[in-house]
């Protein structure tokens, strides 16, 4: 399936840019995720690979194919981008069965097959996405995690070279979101098929996807591996979008090589030098620290001592917030820790993972 490649696309309303000079390679057969606020612009993203929006500028290239170019006066219509578009409603026709809501996109325009053809091909994706037995039934009478389906197989249905799904899961519960997810990636996979997948939900991202693109008012912030928007954020924003609980952010100075808090005084030599971005001269900073990072130590070795103001239990952990300065902070420690709201307890910070940002939020340790 082909790769996708987008070329200094702008999108303007007036004066409100949602995407502003986008460059972007996608490689084929990926998963990739859009991901980021909402109006943060990765619909309208989405949208004009498909051909529902017009940009205002630069290049989309599918495959071997522009499908639109500002320059050279290229837009091809949506129905012959080879793209299927599963759209955050579902869009299933409530008069027609699933077998005929599957059916329909390959009976209708140009290339319309048979009734007969249509139906062994509806018949043959349904069993793949194992809704056999909704063959007969409308969409009213169906769950919101059984329409999903029929859409993800209607879309499927017209073999598209890419696919492109717009925030499919918001509809549903917490339990079936997980399994629905689940379901769509070993899906793509199966069939083999570039896939873009727009969300706001950070969970879904890095549980799913081959490369997360994180967009913030209409610009990249990072496009990476799951794991390294969490393990290494490429700025501020990106730190503190992703990470539930959210990264424990306080400003602090450094001076003559010590970094200097209201409640701590870390020396840089401590620091591990080989994660240094650049030379880390005098003056005000953001330090970054997941509250994973922040640890329970002995007296004697802490960096500082706190009163535990909050204790939440979520599972196999517990999360402590605490006062540190003028500013409320975490810790994440495992549940066999008991600490009760109240205790006083001395804190370390794993210093090979914290996080310095300059006063623009660019990341420099």
């Amino acid at each position: 399936m082909p790769e996708i490649k987008l070329t200094n696309i702008t999108k303007r309303w007036g004066k409100f840019y949602a995407v502003d000079n986008l460059n972007l390679h996608i490689e084929n057969n990926s998963f990739i995720t859009i991901l980021g606020p909402s109006g943060c612009g990765k619909t309208t993203t989405l949208r004009m690979i498909a051909g529902l929006e017009t940009p205002t500028s630069g290049q989309i290239k599918i495959g071997d194919q522009i499908v639109y170019d500002s320059d050279q006066g290229i837009n091809i219509p949506p129905n012959k981008r080879k793209v299927g578009f599963l759209f955050q409603n579902y869009a299933l026709y409530p008069h027609m069965t699933v077998l005929e809501n599957i059916m329909f996109p390959l009976t209708v325009g140009k290339n319309k097959i048979s009734k007969e053809e249509a139906q062994k091909i509806a018949e043959e994706y349904m069993q793949l996405t194992n809704i056999e037995e909704l063959a007969g039934k409308k969409p009213g009478t169906l769950s919101g995690g059984q329409q999903q389906r029929v859409a993800i197989t209607r879309a499927l249905v017209q073999k598209p070279e890419v696919l492109l799904l717009d925030e499919p899961l918001s509809n549903l519960d917490a339990r079936l979101r997980l399994k629905i997810r689940e379901e769509i990636r070993r899906l793509v996979k199966e069939v083999g098929i570039t896939t873009i997948f727009v969300t706001h939900d950070q969970e879904e991202a890095l549980s799913i996807s081959d490369k997360i693109i994180l967009l913030n008012e209409g610009y990249i912030q990072q496009h990476d591996d799951p794991q390294n928007l969490y393990l290494e954020p490429s700025n501020l924003f990106v730190a503190k979008f992703i990470g539930n609980p959210i990264i424990n952010i306080t400003e602090v100075e450094i001076k003559d090589g010590v970094i200097t808090h209201p409640s701590f005084n870390l020396p840089t030599s401590e620091l591990s030098q080989d994660r240094k971005r650049q030379e880390l001269a005098d003056g005000h900073y953001y330090l970054g620290m997941r509250p994973e990072d922040v640890v329970p130590a002995a007296e004697g070795e802490s960096l500082f001592s706190t009163t535990i103001s909050g204790v939440e239990l979520i599972g196999r952990e517990r999360i402590l917030h605490f006062p540190l300065g003028e500013q409320y902070l975490k810790s994440i420690v495992s549940v066999e820790h008991k600490i009760e709201e109240g205790d006083t307890l001395a804190f370390n910070i794993l210093k090979h993972k914290i996080f310095l940002f300059d006063k623009d939020g660019a990341r420099v340790y």
